[in-house]
């Protein structure tokens, strides 16, 4: 039998040579110097190798408890060399099976739909919260209590919305793995119920009377705001997107002749390209911005260049400067227009089309960011004239009081 300083001290030399350690198991001594632990033995007459290790990574002791381990799996029939590879090919299939693996597949298949700011957030909440509890283990082994206990330890440090998106993520992850085949069942399917909630945000938006009061304070300017801003805050009115949309608009996007303002996808919040049609109030406040800013570039310019778009705040802080702070929010006039046109008997379908509100069916709504045009056509309309009857009785009803 061999000794820890014979198999250290072992020379290279022209040939290989073997130091026999007994039980078929020899260490191999290569020209180059390397150390081989082998193993020889017999099935079904054959005689094969079996590799142990290589010495000093693998000690002696190591390795006679290798050759024990096969000799053991000999005795029951079986090829240990074969033994060996399935054991491979499992450790491997479960790294590649992990949940970090998997995630990184999901990952990469979707960032070329993302901003790469988003992608970025997205791996990186997985990177922080989840892939340190949940990350080596296979896809098929992870139970939802463990799913949950992860995701509670984000609700613990009161990120609730991060919780519920980080719990988003895993689910989709899960739903990658079940059509990649990797497991059967989701098991991050139905815990949304499990986690805490705020409760629910809603923008501060102006009745239909007080609608009739803003609209001529905005009109005298009682704020003694820039005209782009009074411009951009009818115009905010009268189509009802959302801030950004607004404030980032170019006039690429607009077409006077179809007398439509055509959003692009990678500017829209669920990334589908929308439809605004244009009322005749609106066009004309289009014509007056033309002429303030030219007609090329951002609709609204930035305060030190035209290079940049308005800020998001520049309206905000306008609504405050006219009185209506803690009264309502640009974004609220999406609720009004919403409420409003409800009353007056259009059809929700087509008023959430044209608020782009999230459609069930993204491969749908893909095809269909025009649908119920000619209705959203005679509804844009409506609004804007409604909006306009309520601005001059407001103002008739002043001067019949002052009278």
């Amino acid at each position: 039998m061999l000794t820890d300083v014979q198999c250290r001290n072992a020379k290279a030399r022209d040939k290989s040579y073997k130091l026999s350690d007994g039980f078929g198991m020899y260490l191999e001594i290569m020209p180059n110097g390397s150390r081989y632990w082998r193993l020889k033995y017999r099935i079904n007459k054959t005689e094969k190798r079996l590799a142990l290790g290589v010495y000093p990574e693998v000690s002696l002791s190591d390795a006679r408890e290798a050759r024990d381990k096969a000799r053991k799996i000999l005795a029951t029939g079986k090829d240990p060399s074969v033994t060996k590879r399935q054991e491979k090919y499992q450790a491997q299939l479960k790294s590649e099976n992990c949940f970090e693996f998997v995630a990184r597949q999901w990952h990469k298949s979707q960032s070329a739909k993302w901003k790469s700011d988003h992608s970025n957030r997205v791996l990186t909440s997985l990177e922080k919260d989840i892939f340190p509890t949940l990350g080596k283990l296979p896809v098929s082994e992870i139970t939802p209590p463990e799913i949950l206990r992860a995701i509670k330890k984000v609700e613990q440090r009161g990120a609730l919305f991060t919780a519920s998106r980080i719990l988003q993520r895993c689910n989709s992850v899960m739903d990658y793995a079940v059509i990649h085949c990797l497991l059967e069942r989701n098991p991050a399917a139905n815990l949304s119920k499990a986690l805490q909630t705020r409760e629910q945000k809603h923008y501060k938006h102006l009745s239909a009377d007080e609608l009739a009061e803003f609209l001529p304070k905005l009109s005298a300017n009682t704020g003694n705001l820039h005209v782009q801003t009074v411009l951009a805050l009818r115009l905010m009115v009268l189509t009802f997107v959302r801030t950004t949309e607004l404030s980032q608009a170019n006039w690429a996007e607009i077409d006077f002749d179809k007398k439509e303002w055509r959003i692009p996808a990678n500017r829209m919040k669920m990334k589908i390209p929308h439809v605004v049609p244009l009322s005749k109030q609106a066009l004309l406040i289009l014509e007056q911005l033309k002429n303030l800013n030219g007609d090329t570039g951002y609709i609204f310019q930035h305060a030190n260049t035209s290079k940049k778009p308005m800020s998001n705040n520049t309206m905000l802080f306008g609504m405050y400067r006219m009185g209506y702070h803690g009264r309502a929010t640009v974004h609220g006039f999406r609720g009004t227009a919403s409420t409003i046109l409800n009353e007056h008997g259009f059809r929700p379908d087509v008023i959430e089309k044209q608020l782009a509100h999230r459609e069930p069916n993204d491969v749908r709504a893909a095809y269909n960011h025009a649908e119920y045009m000619q209705e959203r056509r005679e509804m844009m309309q409506h609004w804007a004239d409604y909006a306009e009857r309520l601005e001059k009785k407001w103002a008739e009803n002043k001067l019949k009081i002052a009278a």
